[in-house]
């Protein structure tokens, strides 16, 4: 990537768009991986800063000029997690700016209004969610030439796949057909869309570590290999035994309940796992009842798992079921001797209003990751 020199005698102006603890992770690995860096970084407790990674054919100038702008959530984890990630922005020199753009009734109007002189004058603009209506409804106000679309997990690759095919951008959970407020966005969904699609005056990248197999024209697919992670955090001390990492399927309508929890038991007690990293949006609820009938210790990261797991101290086999860091977490441990382990989603685990989709998606994830261990399918009684 060779980012264009906004106007002359300043280094590119690039906003970055982040909703999600991950998001902004991988904005700071996209930071890492061209060169763009404030202050010289702090070390991050015991572990020493260390020289950057300078990629070939990258030419951002040293100090760019890039904002991260939080359009904070409203759920209690997700903004904890933040916080904590934009305190480690800050550490690496970069400006983070803080939105309540969820906070009432007037609080979208608000933001929306104080981006849009920034939102014009950016040369750049980084994204996490495309699918996000607000960051949509972001991108109707800007004239950067460049657009950066960052991982936010396992739907960037529906994002590419759906931009490649020319189709209109919706998750792949979604189910049915669109709704009210989905036809009423339905113009400004199609004008990001627009934007999204390379042309003459404008570049679009996607910097990912999900596998990417269709490729849309004029798209550049830069790897994300978690440098900055593995450069800033470990290597990790290494236990004996295994831990498991949560999903937010039930939440989100796709996996039934006791299904779940049925599967988290016999996978549990199969490899004798002892602790469950829950996944910032699993209920309470759901945990609660977790650790009352499997005995796993029930683990609430304050920061994204690959940052944890890099910490650690972290079991020497991990099981997940299919979401992004079946793809992430051999990226981040590299080198460590963990091993990551799948367990693929059964068809009769999914709810009747899960989307036609699901089953199709979720056996993608698993059989697109490269370098895990695939399990035998567990089957909850």
């Amino acid at each position: 990537m060779s980012p264009r020199a906004g106007q002359p005698g300043h280094p590119p102006r690039t906003l970055a768009f982040v909703e999600s603890p991950v998001q902004l992770l991988n904005v700071l690995e996209w930071a890492h991986l061209y060169g763009l860096r404030g202050a010289d970084p702090e070390p991050l407790g015991s572990v020493p800063a260390q020289v950057r990674r300078t990629v070939v054919g990258a030419s951002p100038p040293a100090g760019a000029d890039l904002t991260v702008v939080v359009l904070s959530p409203t759920d209690p984890m997700s903004r904890g997690q933040l916080r904590r990630m934009a305190d480690l922005a800050r550490d690496e020199g970069y400006r983070v700016r803080w939105e309540n753009a969820r906070g009432g009734t007037a609080a979208p109007f608000s933001t929306i209004g104080g981006l849009a002189g920034a939102l014009r004058r950016a040369d750049r603009i980084v994204m996490g969610d495309p699918f996000s209506r607000y960051v949509q409804l972001l991108l109707t106000i800007t004239r950067a030439r460049d657009l950066v679309v960052v991982d936010d997990g396992t739907a960037t690759m529906e994002f590419v796949a759906q931009l490649a095919r020319g189709e209109r951008l919706v998750r792949w959970h979604r189910k049915g057909r669109p709704g009210a407020r989905d036809l009423l966005f339905a113009p400004v969904s199609s004008s990001a869309r627009r934007r999204l699609t390379p042309s003459a005056r404008r570049r679009v990248e996607v910097f990912s570590s999900m596998p990417v197999t269709e490729t849309p024209d004029g798209v550049t697919v830069t790897v994300n290999d978690f440098a900055w992670t593995r450069a800033r955090f470990g290597p990790p001390r290494i236990t004996r035994g295994a831990d498991m990492v949560g999903t937010s399927l039930v939440e989100t309508g796709v996996v039934d309940g006791d299904r779940y929890m049925e599967a988290v038991r016999s996978l549990s007690k199969a490899h004798g796992a002892t602790r469950y990293f829950a996944h910032r949006r699993e209920s309470a609820e759901k945990l609660h009842r977790l650790a009352a009938e499997t005995g796993l210790e029930i683990v609430r990261p304050d920061l994204p798992l690959e940052l944890i797991a890099r910490r650690g101290p972290i079991g020497r086999t991990v099981l997940s079921f299919p979401s992004t860091v079946v793809h992430t977490l051999p990226l981040a441990l590299a080198g460590t001797g963990v091993r990551v382990a799948v367990c693929d989603i059964e068809p009769t685990w999914l709810t009747e209003n899960a989307s036609p989709r699901a089953q199709g998606f979720l056996s993608g994830v698993t059989g697109t990751a490269r370098d895990v261990h695939r399990l035998t399918a567990v089957s909850p009684a």
